[in-house]
């Protein structure tokens, strides 16, 4: 099985049952009573006990299962409550509401990693420091999302194979054609050209180049650093008979060389890194002609949550993206302006989009389960991506986090493009 042996290595609490598993309750459920916004019902044996607003109508519930869900939480905070998650310890009828229960009272979140938690997060934080993004890092980080298997991927995600949020016009669009509403929406923000050659950082599995390419006329670069994505957008270039138009690379973006009219990159930025920012933008800057356009597309944190962010390890770094991290706008903005001669020229913000296609994606997931099984993905695996799914769709339902494009210009770019009117759910 593909996930039992990577979820036991990445896991540090255990405890629970033994002496002081009572203790631990206590120190968790005081925690929980200071909610304040929404209800949470925790059910346990025969027990049932309330916490927040009863006349809220944000609501959630979870049962305890194993009592060794106290000392994971207490222990590891919200990495131990998604360990506990996987494990069984814990179940709930609505694992989205339950994340935005947690989400709407930040307080009692931050205060939860801070108790007890605190105490293993120097551990855990030396060992996200080894997934820094250096050269070699990003490799060893991308090979341990992407390169899980592309037939994981295909069993969840649209038929365009497009890892990243959707954009629904119309409130009957399906995913697929979300999907192909972004991808036309920013070949629009370009104002792509026959004669444009166009740049991609982080290729995923070929749908934008492939798109632009047959659409536009235009000619592709694109790189990637996950060799499986790599071998399924050389098939698919190769079947679409583009291989004298989209040029796929196996190379990191630091190192590329050349200019281009435009470049584009879709969520490849949360796997940059903090540190490597101004290396990302500068290069990019690098790569454009005087007269380019960049459109970028990126999950952010909020504002007034990136420095906390920047300093802490959360259950999607530990156990999803390995080096992962998410820039807020603010910070993109700052680096921006002083590290390029780059401009913003447009931005459009579209997080509940993300929301709606995370729940698809969870959806087809759920459907896929007996395949996945088939296939070697184990049920520890299943409620693995299922909690990272709901943990992502509750986020941005929240709006903690948030996805934007943002559109930016070299001082020389004329005449800079128009654009289609804003999306339903922005």
């Amino acid at each position: 099985m593909k996930s039992s042996s990577l979820i036991a290595s990445r896991s540090l609490v255990r405890s629970g049952n033994g002496i002081g598993a009572g203790l631990l309750r206590r120190a968790v459920l005081r925690q929980l009573a200071n909610l304040r916004h929404g209800l949470l019902l925790v059910h346990e044996g025969s027990e049932v006990l309330h916490f927040g607003t009863p006349q809220s109508s944000q609501r959630a519930e979870i049962r305890v299962n194993d009592p060794a869900v106290w000392g994971l939480v207490a222990g590891n905070g919200s990495i131990g409550a998604g360990e506990a998650y996987i494990h069984g310890y814990w179940s709930t009828p609505d694992l989205t509401a339950v994340v935005r229960i947690f989400v709407a009272n930040l307080d009692v979140l931050d205060a939860m990693e801070s108790g007890l938690a605190r105490l293993g997060r120097p551990l855990i934080q030396g060992l996200h420091w080894l997934n820094r993004n250096t050269r070699q890092g990003s490799r060893r980080n991308i090979a341990a999302h992407y390169d899980l298997g592309n037939d994981l991927f295909e069993q969840f995600l649209d038929p365009t194979m497009m890892y990243s949020a959707a954009m629904f016009l119309r409130g009957d669009d399906s995913l697929q054609r979300a999907q192909l509403n972004k991808l036309q929406r920013i070949c629009e923000k370009l104002a792509l050209q026959p004669s444009d050659h166009l740049l991609e950082i982080g290729t995923g599995w070929g749908s934008m180049a492939i798109y632009a390419a047959s659409q536009y006329g235009c000619r592709v670069t694109t790189t990637t650093l996950s060799r499986e994505q790599y071998a399924y957008t050389e098939r698919r270039i190769r079947e679409q008979g583009l291989e004298d138009r989209v040029t796929l690379l196996l190379e990191d973006y630091r190192d590329l060389e050349g200019q281009y009219d435009k470049l584009v990159s879709i969520e490849m930025i949360e796997a940059v890194g903090h540190r490597f920012l101004p290396t990302y933008f500068e290069q990019c800057a690098r790569l454009l002609k005087p007269e380019g356009l960049m459109l970028l597309q990126a999950i952010t944190i909020r504002d007034q949550r990136y420095e906390q962010a920047r300093q802490s390890v959360d259950f999607i770094q530990r156990y999803i993206f390995p080096g992962g991290a998410l820039p807020s706008m603010h910070k993109m903005l700052e680096v921006i302006s002083r590290h390029t001669d780059l401009n913003l020229h447009h931005m459009e913000d579209f997080g509940l989009h993300y929301a709606r296609t995370l729940n698809l994606w969870r959806e087809n997931l759920s459907q896929a389960r007996q395949r996945l099984e088939q296939l070697g993905y184990d049920d520890y695996f299943y409620r693995l991506w299922e909690f990272y799914l709901c943990y992502c769709e509750g986020g941005f339902l929240e709006r903690t986090i948030g996805t934007a494009q943002l559109l930016l210009a070299k001082p020389g770019a004329r005449p800079l493009p128009q654009y289609v009117q804003p999306s339903t759910l922005a």
